[in-house]
């Protein structure tokens, strides 16, 4: 990166903080804190829960994937969108009609206290120390842009470039600043800002890399066999399908999607947030994974899990490399910063309050946040310090495949169910675990059962089809209990009752209005950057052209933004 890259990712680091303080004034209670007091903006809440799945983990591991196997990572990113539309359609609506704040208040009245305990130091836990990864993926992506000379105090002396570790600490202290000032209202935010920056950055470095590489038809000619495949390797239609099912159960119950649907004010609301949400990955992938799929056949050496930066890097002028990395810096922040802000949330309502002090102050609660959400920050960074000693994209896949379904199951059976209990989840989450680490550290080629000659068949047919084999436990294995305890249940259990209390009181309340200052916010950002742009193209005259078209692209975004804003109020 050139010096007037640094500029920009300064500024725009500066900026975000800048803007996310501008919400701090909101933060009197704890409901403005963690859910934006039901005020969100539909169409806010659908693109932060776009970006919430989003990040630079989504360059690091799907644009890996695009790099070594070709249009299957197209193929894997559409699953999320028929998911979220799925959610859209059955589940999105019934989050907001019960009228809870969080899905850890939706899991006290359900199934009682004790479970959402659990999920609050496990799921809350395990969950940070996961999100460390995409802060560990989007320093790769930074690092290998900032060559250090020998010696240098920040440098890797086996890379010569940045540290990643010094690079995933300065990080982890920018996702926990933003959360910490503005709460969800700032993660809103940063959230529709840099869908934007991101969203425009790529639709001009397709068309450019796609020159580099000679045009469409001297890309497929020189591309590897198969590369064009919807399948490959172990990534098979039956891989697909169940990653598909495992997302649903993700974005239909995972608490940090859960708080886009009870962020705004009705269901229908709740439901059209999940429809773009899931309309935005059924079209966008195909622009996203372009990049390092075409870079393929102009590097055929690079390290894949820094393929996507490279290609940027290959065809974006200076200033533009910069505004690319900051985005994705944001887009990392963004995802980390929404889980942030939610479990500390829960931490403060379900640990402090509920627990350790019944009587405290809506004051004292908006302070104990954000004490959670510098201590939940740490958890972030050993996730970044640590998941790479493992390999982040085989983490990530594995621990999803086997675990969603297990965990968010029975939130979603409980949601629609009037007859299963405590006993259910309890159950569904111990056989879960259970067979997970059976899966991953018994029956494996050197798990602890691998000496036993009777199971060798088993564990060479796991060993051949790992990735199925996840995805079947994670998903048939909570499915048949849950099928099966519904069916010998009889009658209604308690806790649904205290649900449709809830909800006849939130139906009975008045409806809340949405907040336009996320959008005039946004208005106001894009706006800057636009005129940042073309500033810079004053001073790169090689590539005024391209900066100026970007401006200009920016300003119409910000334009046709303020009119829509001003039409609806």
């Amino acid at each position: 990166m050139q010096s007037v890259d640094y500029i920009v990712i300064l500024l725009y680091i500066v900026g975000i903080v800048g803007a996310g303080r501008m919400f701090a004034g909101r933060m009197k209670n704890s409901k403005e804190m963690f859910s934006a007091g039901g005020q969100s903006p539909w169409w806010v809440s659908g693109l932060s829960g776009f970006m919430t799945q989003f990040s630079a983990g989504t360059f690091v591991v799907w644009g890996g994937v695009a790099y070594r196997y070709g249009f299957v990572a197209i193929v894997i990113n559409l699953g999320y969108g028929v998911a979220a539309i799925l959610v859209g359609r059955f589940v999105a609506g019934h989050w907001r009609k019960v009228g809870v704040d969080s899905a850890s208040e939706f899991l006290h009245l359900r199934f009682g206290g004790s479970v959402v305990q659990f999920y609050t130091w496990f799921k809350g836990t395990a969950t940070l120390f996961t999100m460390g990864g995409g802060v560990y993926a989007l320093s790769k992506i930074v690092c290998v842009l900032v060559p250090l000379p020998v010696g240098h105090l920040l440098a890797d002396p086996a890379t010569g470039y940045l540290s990643v570790a010094y690079c995933s600490v300065a990080l982890c202290l920018m996702v926990v600043l933003i959360t910490f000032i503005g709460g969800l209202w700032a993660v809103l935010m940063t959230d529709v800002l840099q869908f934007v920056i991101l969203s425009v950055s790529v639709i001009f470095v397709v068309p450019l890399i796609l020159m580099e590489a000679g045009g469409w038809s001297s890309f497929l000619n020189k591309a590897p066999e198969g590369f064009m495949s919807p399948v490959a390797a172990d990534f098979t239609w039956w891989f697909i399908t169940g990653w598909m099912i495992v997302n649903f159960f993700n974005i239909g119950a995972e608490w940090t999607f859960v708080q886009r649907y009870l962020c705004v004010p009705e269901a229908k609301d709740a439901r059209k947030s999940a429809y773009l949400f899931g309309g935005l990955y059924l079209v966008s992938p195909i622009l996203w994974m372009m990049p390092p799929l075409i870079y393929r056949v102009l590097n055929t050496e690079a390290d894949s899990e820094q393929a996507y930066i490279l290609a940027c890097q290959l065809v974006l002028p200076a200033g533009m490399v910069g505004l690319m990395v900051a985005a994705m810096a944001s887009a990392t922040a963004s995802m980390a910063t929404t889980r942030l802000n939610v479990f500390a949330g829960a931490f403060t309502t379900e640990v402090y309050h509920r627990v350790m002090n019944k009587a405290a102050s809506e004051e004292r609660l908006v302070f104990v946040g954000r004490v959670a959400t510098v201590v939940l920050g740490g958890v972030v960074l050993s996730g970044a310090l640590l998941i790479p000693k493992y390999g982040y994209t085989s983490f990530l896949i594995s621990i999803n495949a086997l675990l969603n379904g297990p965990l968010m199951l029975p939130t979603l059976w409980g949601l629609f169910s009037r007859k299963i209990g405590l006993g259910a989840v309890w159950t569904t989450i111990l056989a879960g675990f259970l067979t997970a680490f059976l899966v991953k550290f018994g029956l494996s080629s050197d798990g602890f059962l691998a000496d036993i000659a009777l199971l060798q068949p088993l564990i060479e047919l796991i060993e051949a089809n790992k990735r199925i084999v996840d995805l079947t436990a994670g998903i048939l294995l909570p499915l048949i209990i849950l099928t099966t305890l519904e069916l010998r249940g009889k009658g209604e259990h308690p806790g649904w009752q205290r649900v449709m209390s809830k909800e006849k009181a939130f139906c009975a309340a008045p409806t809340l209005k949405s907040s336009t200052l996320p959008g005039k916010m946004v208005v106001v950002s894009l706006a800057v950057i636009s005129t940042v742009m073309i500033g810079l193209a004053l001073i790169n005259r090689e590539e005024s052209g391209l900066l100026i078209s970007f401006a200009v692209v920016l300003a119409a975004i910000a334009g046709t933004l303020h009119i829509l804003m001003r039409r609806a109020g």
